[in-house]
């Protein structure tokens, strides 16, 4: 398994690499460290000036992956790729395909505060184009003492697509040991919701619907891995979210949104909202095309 992340020599740069070091020693997988330039002009329509500094940037950007290697545990393998394209994140997506990555890593924006996401340009371009899982890392990661996933937080919903996320939460949990927690919100799925519902009864059938999705994941799962339901209920997304607990070294995964292309990540509205106030990094999966067979 290889893991692409994003790179640049920016604290958000190393944030990222530091998600990608936890995931890989989790998982078992090896990182690329990529950084991605822009294309150098043609040699017959530069001028002196823009060919020097072409140059200097690049011999630059070779050292800054020279010294962001230098920052990865022994214990893991990373090798380093500099790309060029017009798109930094068209880049990435061209050099997971090449690599043949089942993940790309990306830190936040710098403008974004500690211990929160903050989605750039590059971030929100991939969140609704790319093609693979991506793995999105709070602000201020670098400074995280984790050395491993210590808990699998999984947020199901009860709209067709669940079982894509649910089955790919199994997977994380049974490479990395680690336990499984499954998370209901409410009142956030809208279309099991009546308008004569009370919040203790939507909350009450939040309860019946975690409930069999736990019994669900426990018979997909190994023997020894722990695995718990827990119901979060607030008038918000935000207020629902921020019930929940969390340690250094847990994770979070989400599905995309129904609007989706087929194997491909769209962060919904739901997703977006909880990214604001989930101190974790978060994993994004992409949809699952659907036929009447499944």
């Amino acid at each position: 398994m290889r893991l692409v992340v994003g790179y640049l020599a920016t604290p958000s740069g190393a944030d990222g690499l530091a998600l990608a070091v936890l995931l890989a020693r989790s998982l078992g997988a090896e990182i690329d460290i990529c950084l991605v330039l822009p294309p150098e002009e043609p040699v017959g329509v530069r001028i002196p000036t823009e060919s020097a500094y072409e140059d200097l940037l690049a011999d630059q950007a070779v050292e800054w992956l020279i010294e962001a290697r230098a920052t990865v545990p022994d214990d893991v393998v990373a090798r380093t790729h500099l790309r060029y394209h017009e798109s930094f994140a068209q880049g990435l997506l061209d050099a997971a395909r090449e690599l043949d990555a089942s993940l790309i890593v990306i830190g936040a924006a710098g403008d974004g505060l500690l211990g929160r996401h903050s989605i750039g340009s590059v971030t929100g371009e991939l969140l609704h184009c790319a093609h693979l899982p991506m793995a999105l890392a709070p602000r201020g990661m670098r400074h995280s003492a984790a050395k491993r996933i210590g808990q699998v937080t999984c947020a199901l919903g009860t709209r067709p697509g669940a079982e894509v996320l649910l089955q790919e939460a199994v997977r994380v949990t049974e490479l990395t040991q680690a336990p499984l927690r499954l998370v209901s919100l409410v009142p956030l799925d809208a279309s099991t919701r009546r308008r004569s519902d009370t919040q203790a009864a939507a909350r009450e059938r939040s309860l019946a619907h975690a409930g069999a999705v736990l019994e669900s994941a426990k018979s997909a799962l190994p023997e020894g891995i722990s695995v718990e339901s827990q119901v979060a209920d607030g008038t918000t997304v935000e207020s629902a979210v921020s019930k929940l607990e969390w340690v250094d070294g847990d994770v979070m995964m989400v599905g995309s949104s129904r609007l989706a292309r087929p194997r491909h990540l769209f962060l919904g509205s739901t997703a977006a909202k909880m990214l604001r106030v989930v101190p974790v990094p978060m994993i994004v999966v992409p949809k699952e095309e659907f036929s009447d067979n499944d």
